[in-house]
Formats: C-alpha cells, structure tokens, sequence
C-alpha cells in the first residue's frame, strides 16, 4: 500500500511541475495545463543561415552559398571549414540562452538550413536520403540550454531544400538549381526533413512547435515573383498538407505553425484549414502600428477559430517595436523578433563588432583589386567569429528595455548612475520612449505605408531611439555625441544630487556654422536662462560654455535639456561644484 501511495505521489507531482506541451486551444495557445501563453521571442537570425545583411557582403554576395564562396576564394576550403566551425560554436551558445531568459524571453525561434541535416539532392544518389547529424546536434544542445532555462524552442525551417522564395538570402536559393517549387526530389526531402524531425523530438515538452516553412516567397500563377498576388497558392498549400501528414504520422503532440505566401502573410486559397493543432504565422515589417495594421489575421483568427502569431519583426526603431508589442500583446498574440546577432547592429539586443581588417575583405570583395594574402584573411575571419562569442558582443540595454519594460509603462529610468556634481553623457539620456525620456522629430521607419526609408538614429551608431547618434573623437567624451539636433527637441536624465545649490553648467558642443540655443529644466520646477551657442567654425572643433545658476535639490532629479535651436552637436553636460 506504502509503495502504491508513493507511485502515485510520483504521478502528482510530475503532473505538477511539468507544464505540458503548447497546442491550440479555439483562438489561444495554452500549455499543458490549459494556460494562456504569450510567446515573447527572438530568432537566431544569421547562426545556420547566414544573410548577407547581417554580415555587410549584401551588394556583392547576399545568400549564404555566395557568402561562402566568397570566403573560400581567399583561404581556401580547409580555411573555410575551420571559420564556419568557429563560427558555429560561437555563434550560439548556452551563455546567450542564459542570457535571452534574463532579459525576459520565454521562447526561441530556430532558423534551420537543411544542408546541417540532410545533403542537398544532387549529391544524393537513386534518391536516398543522406541524414547529417551536425544540425541535430546542434539542435540538441539548443533544446538542452532552453530546457534548463524553461524557455520554448520553436523550430524554423529557413531555409528549405532548394529555396522557398525568390528573395533569395532568407532562404540560401540558388537560381542555377532547381527551387522547392520546381523539384518533387527537394519537396520529398523537406516533407522526410520534418518527420526525422517530428520522431526526434515527439517527446519534448520544451520544443514549442514546428513552424515548416518559413516565408515562402514565389509565384505560382501570379506576376508578383515574391507571391503577394496570389489567389490559390495550391502548391503550398498541398505541399505544408503533406509535411502536416508526416509530422502526425510519429508525432501528435506538437503545435504546427504554418505560413502563407508573400512572405508569410498571403493566406488565399491555405483555408480550411487541416490538422485541430494549428496555428497561423503572420510577419511585420515597417508598416503602421495599427489595429487595422494586423486586422486581416485577427479576422482569420476569429473566422477559423485558430490562433495567430507574429512569427518574425523587427528591424526598426525601439519607438516601433515599443509600439508593435504593445499592439499584439494587447490583442493575446505572441511574438519573436528578429536577429539575435548582426555586425554593428543599433536594432538588435547585441551587436557584434567589426575589425578594420574585416573592412579591407569588404572592399576586396566588392571591388577587387589586390588579393589579401590567405594568412591575413584567415586571421580576420576567425578574429570575426571570435567576436560573435557572447562575452564579445555589446549588449543593447535599450532595445531590451523597448520590448519588454517600455510595453507596459511609460516611466523612465537611467541610462546609468550619474550623479551631480558631475559630467554627463549627451548620449547617456534616460531609457524611455519618444516624449518621455527624449523628444526627437524622426524616431521610426514606416517606409511599407510611406515608400521612403526613414532614419530614426541618423548616425546608426549605438542605441536604437530616435536620438541621432555619431562616433566623437572630442576629449572627454564617452566615445559618441548627439548630432542633427532639431529645434525643439530635448534629452532627459535622471540624476542623484548630492548637494542643494545653484550650479554652474558646462556645455560641450561644437558647430560648423549655426548658432544653437539651449536650457535646462528640472522635475521640481527649475528653469535655467537660455544660452547661446555660437558657431565653433567646424564638427570636430569643440569649445564649452557656461550657464550658471540652475537650482537643484538633494536627491533623485530629472533634467531635461532642451534645444531651443538645434544645428549643433552636443558631447556632454558637467555640473560643476
């Protein structure tokens, strides 16, 4: 009797403490225990499918194959196989896993290229299927860090065999082989793909689900080559039919997330739809924040009783991603947000930096010229790969405070400690959104609604608000100063006063030609004399000047510093004792 009352204590408390595995339920996605779950997550963009974006070689060589060859004209095959290890190992790892979840991501999204797990078709031979076992281990210790972290992994297939889209880099398509559409030998691949996948992982309660084909981009019938006017799409629909029939043959357990056409968001002629654990995937991009902006998906959501997701965003400004999140939590719809990990990359939670040599391979690559020798470039490369390791990317504190804080409140909070007396930053403004801890005239690029790329950080240089941001060179400077300033504008920073009196302000700004105003405005009420900034005759040469007599009191302040004028460049602000 003993040992039976203990079985079933086992029983118990496996059934508490497991959360289940995420599947529909009507218009939500719950766990295990019927628990409404909102998907907050981020996309390894760039670690098994690389962009030509993400590592500056767009303009000469934008999908991974050209990336890599590349790379392999100037060191060699064997050099190129240590850098993709190097790159791989570093790319990811249970470090920055660690680290999603601290910042608040409960949820990952996998892009997979299907050459780490099967070979391309023609290098198989009578047909067969070859199975690689690098990507499944790969993905293994992924889902073993995600596990340990209680966060879901999701699975991607990015890149399908032979390519799903006419926008090639998303998917590694080469237009010298046969696509995904124009092959049944890649089509059978991906649907065996997904079944290898699907027995592997049946059992994981941590796998959040199979998202099978990540932005298909094609034209079937249709004049638009990235699919977009599309009103069957009969070849996608049958073929995510197939690879749904597959992945049930060894796995019932798991949430299906489909796409549609135009990448991701043509769903004509994909209803009804064919498996009760489904839901549908929606892209945004540079468009409105608006209800009307998701309003088609919440449509599909309610008239096919299925759950929607923001499978993939990103790329803006924190005034926009404070803005989308805020807009599709509030309709229950879960997100992931894209990369992880890009060269010197202002919209992303990291950035990887990039050494002077890796320009000199740039510029090789684009425009010829004299050949860096093999020991050069190979020495760039891994520095490069190196550099990828979380211990070496800068952290982007803004953006995460944007996804995650600024969604539910529009207070600020320091930047960092700063304290009066005391020098301070320009660029050490509060982290907030626009109108709050900065008021800046461009702070968000709806170039999908307007036709026209908008600038929101015009230096693109070290955080993601509307701010306008350059490298400074000037002595004392933190390394960066606040340009473009329009007239007004305003920065705003908390600060811990550690003595009440008037104090005196130095101003350090440089000017080619205008002549700038500024003051300064505190939370108690204080309001400095306007001060004139005259031209210093050029950017990069500074001068400073004094506002005297601005009142604080002891203890925590906000000051606002206000540009009455703007035309100038402002490298910091110094209380003086």
């Amino acid at each position: 009797m003993k040992k039976r009352i203990t079985i079933l204590q086992l029983l118990l408390s496996v059934t508490v403490f497991s959360q289940g595995f995420l599947h529909r339920d009507g218009q939500k996605i719950v766990d295990g225990n019927g628990k409404n779950i909102i998907l907050r997550g981020l996309g390894l963009g760039g670690w098994m499918v690389q962009e030509g974006y993400m590592l500056q070689t767009q303009s000469f060589a934008s999908p991974q194959y050209q990336i890599r060859q590349k790379i392999q004209d100037v060191i060699g095959e064997k050099g190129t196989k240590e850098f993709y290890a190097a790159y791989k190992a570093n790319g990811i790892t249970k470090r920055d896993i660690d680290s999603l979840a601290k910042w608040g991501f409960n949820s990952i999204r996998l892009p997979m290229h299907y050459n780490l797990y099967t070979l391309p078709i023609e290098q198989e031979k009578n047909s067969e299927i070859t199975w690689i076992e690098e990507g499944f281990t790969m993905t293994d210790n992924l889902l073993k860090w995600c596990e340990a972290n209680k966060i879901y992994l999701i699975l991607d297939l990015h890149a399908a065999p032979g390519g799903q889209g006419n926008d090639a880099a998303i998917s590694d398509y080469d237009t010298t082989k046969p696509s995904l559409w124009q092959s049944e030998a890649n089509q059978k691949k991906m649907i065996a793909l997904w079944k290898k996948l699907a027995a592997r992982y049946r059992d994981k309660e941590w796998i959040g689900a199979y998202d099978i084909i990540n932005e298909p981009n094609w034209n079937f019938t249709g004049s638009n080559k990235n699919g977009c006017d599309e009103n069957s799409n009969g070849p996608l629909r049958d073929l995510m039919v197939a690879v749904t029939k597959a992945i049930r043959e060894v796995d019932n357990n798991h949430l299906i997330f489909i796409e549609g056409n135009c990448w991701g968001n043509n769903y004509n002629g994909i209803f009804p739809l064919w498996d009760d654990n489904m839901a549908l995937s929606f892209h945004k991009y540079w468009n409105y924040n608006t209800k009307e902006s998701i309003q088609k998906m919440l449509d599909y959501r309610m008239q096919y009783n299925v759950p929607i997701w923001l499978g993939e965003s990103g790329e803006n400004s924190n005034v926009w991603f404070k803005d989308a999140l805020t807009l599709v939590e509030n309709n229950n719809i879960g997100w992931a947000f894209w990369p992880m990990k890009k060269i010197e990359n202002i919209a992303g939670v990291t950035s990887v930096t990039k050494i002077p040599e890796y320009d000199v391979l740039l510029k090789y690559w684009k425009e010829g010229g004299q050949k860096p020798s093999p020991e050069f470039a190979k020495k760039t490369l891994m520095k490069m790969a190196e550099n990828y390791k979380m211990e070496n990317v800068t952290i982007k504190p803004d953006v995460i405070d944007a996804m995650f804080r600024q969604v539910q409140t529009n207070d600020t909070k320091p930047y960092k400690k700063q304290f009066v007396p005391g020098k301070i930053a320009a660029v050490y403004y509060d982290l907030g959104t626009n109108g709050y801890a900065y008021s800046d005239k461009d702070c968000v690029n709806y170039r999908v609604e307007t036709n026209k790329f908008e600038e929101w950080n015009k230096g693109n240089t070290m955080r993601n608000d509307g701010v306008d941001i350059l490298p400074c060179k000037d002595a004392g400077s933190k390394g960066y100063q606040v340009s473009f300033i329009e007239d007004g504008e305003w920065l705003q920073f908390t600060v811990q006063v550690k003595k009440q009196q008037k104090y005196k302000v130095a101003i350090r700004y440089s000017s080619e030609k205008s002549e700038g105003k500024l003051h300064l405005e505190s939370q108690n009420g204080a309001k400095s004399n306007t001060i004139t900034l005259p031209s210093t005759g050029g950017n990069d040469k500074w001068k400073t000047v004094i506002l005297s007599d601005f009142e604080l009191n002891v203890g925590q302040e906000k000051i606002k510093v206000v540009f009455e004028k703007g035309g100038f460049n402002l490298n910091y602000i110094e209380f003086l004792k």
